[in-house]
């Protein structure tokens, strides 16, 4: 059952919802401009119920815009709660194939995927592992976001993304998970690890994120 199914059933999207984060105060913590995110959703509105998954945690001020605007239905995996349980564990070497068998979904039965800064959490081998089910649970015409780090940060904590201002914004909010580095990845191995889909459009924001939505090809 999608996190759609769970949290909406008969409310509104923009009724409360029970179990789901609140939004953080206002002014608490950083609203940065997204170049990227109106474009993923330009991509997606389109389509009739499209089918979203989201590697953040549940928020619910994200699962309701996601309902209003798109009626999608919304997967949340929270992969950065994933990847802090194989740290703890020192497991890290199992994310590969805990990734690759991860997703139950079908190949070619998803219409976009939020991947956030997911990727910057990553070794190569995780990361190549989880490309490819990205892009193999990714229909025709689909459509992707991440963002990548432009330099390796030795320790740095998880991010909550919360959407503001009628996605053109994310508050940066604080995720409870303990973090870890970032593994810097090269615009060419970003090509070369989600082979079969291609970069649409790419932003180098004042931080020194890159912002990169990728799309199949139709």
């Amino acid at each position: 059952m999608s996190i759609t199914d769970r949290l909406f059933g008969t409310k509104r999207p923009d009724e409360p919802k029970p179990g789901v984060d609140a939004p953080a105060p206002k002014g608490a913590e950083p609203v940065i401009p997204s170049k990227a995110l109106e474009k993923f959703i330009n991509a997606l509105k389109h389509n009739e119920a499209p089918v979203l998954i989201d590697f953040g945690p549940v928020i619910g001020t994200n699962v309701a815009f996601f309902g209003e605007h798109l009626g999608c239905k919304l997967y949340i995996e929270d992969l950065a709660s994933e990847i802090d349980k194989h740290s703890r564990a020192k497991t890290r070497d199992a994310l590969p194939e805990t990734l690759a068998k991860r997703f139950t979904m079908a190949d070619a039965s998803v219409d976009g995927v939020l991947c956030w800064d997911i990727f910057d959490f990553l070794e190569v081998p995780a990361a190549k592992a989880l490309a490819r089910e990205v892009v193999r649970v990714l229909r025709p015409g689909g459509a992707v976001m991440g963002f990548f780090c432009t330099k390796p940060i030795d320790r740095v904590a998880f991010t909550k993304y919360e959407i503001v201002e009628a996605s053109s914004s994310l508050r940066h909010r604080h995720h409870p998970g303990t973090g870890g580095p970032k593994f810097m990845l090269q615009n060419r191995d970003i090509i070369k690890m989600f082979d079969g889909i291609s970069v649409s459009e790419s932003f180098l924001l004042k931080s020194n994120t890159r912002e990169i939505l990728l799309r199949k090809r139709a």
